[in-house]
């Protein structure tokens, strides 16, 4: 794999709308990415074989109902990842909750509920770093 700045991966395609956000933030101020449609739950081998031969230097991750994405990439890898809950039940409230409550040792930054344009955002100002 060649060398970009962000992992986009969102855990299922109805996450179009949040993650287009960030798509086009990064187009915008000529970032360069990848976007990946990878469940954890459904596919974590697939998953597994990404994050571990990804080169990006942060990873955004798109993850509703359980939110489990963000966790699962963060326990695979050591670079910055930040998740980005979606709004699919309850507010996306459950969502909020899992990807922010993470067990010590496996840290996801996050962003607000449906907001890709903050995780774009916060990617580029840690390139930045």
């Amino acid at each position: 794999m060649s060398q970009i700045d962000v992992a986009i991966i969102a855990g299922s395609k109805s996450d179009e709308e949040v993650y287009m956000k960030a798509v086009q933030v990064l187009k915008e101020c000529s970032v360069s990415y990848d976007l990946q449609i990878i469940s954890a739950h459904r596919e974590p081998e697939k998953l597994d074989e990404y994050v571990k031969n990804s080169r990006a230097k942060v990873f955004i991750c798109v993850a509703g109902l359980s939110a489990a994405l963000p966790g699962v990439v963060a326990s695979k890898t050591e670079k910055l990842v930040i998740g980005v809950p979606v709004s699919a039940k309850l507010g996306g409230l459950d969502s909020l909750l899992s990807i922010v409550q993470m067990p010590p040792g496996v840290p996801v930054a996050c962003v607000g509920i449906d907001n890709g344009r903050n995780a774009a955002l916060l990617a580029i100002r840690a390139l930045n770093l």
